[in-house]
């Protein structure tokens, strides 16, 4: 169904090793709360509703590789559509449209890096939250081996418009990405001493991050980048006991 929100991020789940023990960290890292939509997935609930979800990691991604992980979907008018155009842009397909009950047709691609990231064409159109709410994703990072050519990439495919840049010396330019008037994230090239492959992060907006980070590091998250100041507020990135990397986020007072 057509909406005004395609090309949005409306969605971001966890497939991990563990996930009762992800509720449970994440749940006392971020405020979730839960709540189940079946026997084998769990919802996260912030206080604009449902945000996510959490689910075991399938065995067929474990079998190409793939480790515990955060993955966002966005929002797209015709599934099978956006899927054709990812292979005519030289994208992957990872998992084929296949039909959830009660909530639309969803799909796992990969970007010209092979990025991995979903798709839903949702039953009834999904509105966004708002990202500066405590609970919510703020903010969609992209590790690329060449930025420029993943934002032709997703420009294709989903609409987005660069709407900033900033220069970052060596690393080159971070730029920022968004559809409607809405920024969405941002993306640069991977750092050279980056052991993953390129991916997407996603940040979480806390009330108090140091508090937040305390927390984590007390429950066995291991810290990748400690706080630090970013344009509009402080991030810190991390790696959750189970071993998916994740970010965090507070606006600037």
């Amino acid at each position: 169904m057509k909406s005004e929100h395609n090309g949005r991020f409306v969605w971001h789940e966890l497939l991990t090793s563990d996930p009762q023990a992800a509720i449970s960290f994440y749940s006392s890292v971020v405020g979730w709360t839960t709540q189940p939509f079946n026997s084998d997935y769990t919802m996260w609930v912030g206080s604009q509703g449902p945000l996510g979800g959490v689910m075991q990691l399938p065995d067929e991604a474990k079998k190409m590789g793939a480790p515990p992980h955060w993955m966002g979907s966005v929002q797209v008018d015709g599934i099978d559509g956006a899927v054709a155009k990812v292979r005519k842009l030289g994208g992957r397909i990872y998992v084929e449209p296949k039909e959830i009950p009660t909530v639309g047709r969803i799909a796992v691609i990969g970007d010209i890096d092979g990025a991995p990231l979903g798709l839903i064409e949702p039953i009834t159109p999904m509105a966004p939250h708002s990202s500066d709410k405590p609970g919510e994703f703020a903010w969609n990072e992209l590790y690329a081996n060449n930025q420029e050519a993943s934002l032709n990439f997703y420009s294709e495919l989903f609409g987005w418009k660069k709407t900033n840049s900033f220069d970052m010396g060596p690393m080159g330019a971070y730029v920022i990405f968004g559809i409607g008037g809405k920024d969405l994230g941002g993306m640069m090239n991977k750092p050279k001493e980056m052991p993953a492959p390129p991916m997407w992060t996603y940040y979480a907006e806390l009330a108090d991050l140091n508090a937040a980070l305390h927390q984590a590091k007390a429950k066995g998250a291991q810290v990748v980048n400690a706080p630090q100041d970013v344009p509009g507020g402080r991030m810190a990135q991390l790696i959750d006991p189970q071993g998916a990397f994740f970010a965090m986020h507070q606006l600037a007072r």
